[in-house]
């Protein structure tokens, strides 16, 4: 068992009060984590000079090779699913098919999230279309409402009032839960037994949150963003109702939309849940306010494609634009600079960070004060345990 501490001299009242939870320096890895600390250059802001030694490193140059691969990767793997499909015609085997197809949905949809930080192209335009095909087309997913939700989560990641991650279905503080009444209210008190199978149903409402976006929201393109979403659903909805009968066509839906949801659900859930929640008018720099509020999940190779480089969530907070593959060997750069700073850097492993995502929904829906919560995260006792 390893227990929470922080990467480096004592945090600033700023971080303290906040009460995020950190792993020993030991447990950032790789031979640059084990170097001694280097002294930080008066010069500029502590972003600034982080983002100069991330700069030097080259770790925001583009990497066209790696996306290319995994394009082709993905976008070959999404046809053999469907070719599968036909292939199989008639048999419930197709559920198993809709299994592998909720996983290369998944896959897409990370691929689009790239294209929407303009991670994998130079210029604005070939990121969008890049992720009109991937996102619109490919899985259904409207990818200009997804850019405008999204920068207003990394503007204001936790941030009550603002981050709109946090102002859905689930209570992240002890205020929000406060308002719960009726459906809400009973949901918002068993969040933590709740959360993953509510998961099934997250496609249903990003589909649903793409198509109201488009017809109500002011996004760029809406007619092709329209034309685009209509084309996916027909081409999805034909394809399974042809080849399968009507109680098979929608079996295959319910499970290849839900996996596909509850995959999504699980790549989200270890990044920000548990970890700090601030108030609308939070002063907190840029720097503490993205580190503070995000976790990293370690787990080697697998865990990063399976979560599509977002368990490298405090590099991608504060560098959104650098490419997937970088994020990597960000993060011994970046846990060091925090540990320099005296700022906490939470990392673990998946199974614990789940296990402190569910414990804090828990907290909260059961009334136990934010306030509690947060201390309890500070000092280890909620969320800073894990075993490997």
């Amino acid at each position: 068992m390893v227990t929470g501490r922080s990467t480096g001299s004592a945090a600033p009242s700023s971080a303290s009060a906040l009460g995020a939870v950190v792993l020993d320096r030991k447990d950032f890895g790789g031979p640059a984590a084990a170097q001694p600390a280097t002294p930080v250059p008066a010069r500029g802001s502590e972003y600034a000079v982080l983002l100069r030694r991330v700069r030097h490193a080259g770790l925001l140059d583009r990497r066209p090779r790696y996306y290319l691969a995994k394009t082709a990767a993905v976008a070959g793997a999404f046809a053999a699913g469907w070719a599968a499909f036909v292939a199989l015609g008639e048999s419930w085997w197709q559920l198993a098919v809709a299994a592998f197809l909720a996983a290369v949905f998944a896959q897409l949809a990370f691929l689009g999230h790239d294209a929407g930080h303009r991670q994998i192209f130079r210029t604005r335009r070939a990121n969008y279309l890049y992720g009109l095909i991937a996102g619109n087309l490919a899985i259904g997913l409207s990818i200009g409402w997804w850019t405008s939700n999204h920068n207003r989560h990394h503007a204001h990641p936790n941030t009550e009032g603002a981050d709109p991650d946090i102002m859905g279905i689930l209570a992240h503080s002890d205020e929000r839960a406060r308002t719960g009444k009726g459906v809400r209210g009973f949901i918002f008190r068993h969040q933590g037994w709740l959360f993953f199978p509510m998961l099934l149903l997250e496609a249903g409402s990003l589909h649903y949150a793409s198509v109201r976006a488009v017809l109500r929201w002011a996004i760029p393109n809406r007619f092709w963003e329209g034309v685009l979403l209509a084309a996916h659903a027909a081409g999805y909805l034909a394809a399974v109702f042809l080849v399968l009968s009507p109680a098979k066509a929608v079996a295959f839906v319910l499970v290849q939309q839900g996996l596909f949801g509850f995959y999504m659900g699980c790549t989200f859930a270890p990044n920000h849940k548990g970890m700090a929640v601030l108030a609308e008018d939070d002063a907190t720099d840029f720097l503490r306010r993205q580190v503070l509020t995000s976790r990293n999940v370690r787990g080697g190779r697998v865990v990063d494609l399976a979560l599509g480089g977002l368990n490298y969530q405090i590099e991608h907070h504060l560098f959104p634009s650098m490419p997937r593959p970088n994020l990597r060997k960000a993060q011994p750069l970046v846990a060091r600079f925090c540990g320099e700073i005296g700022v906490p850097y939470c990392e673990t492993n998946l199974l614990d960070s789940y296990a402190q995502a569910l414990r804090h929904l828990h907290t909260v829906g059961r009334g136990v004060g934010g306030g509690l919560a947060r201390e309890a995260v500070a000092t280890g006792s909620l969320a800073g345990r894990e075993s490997d």
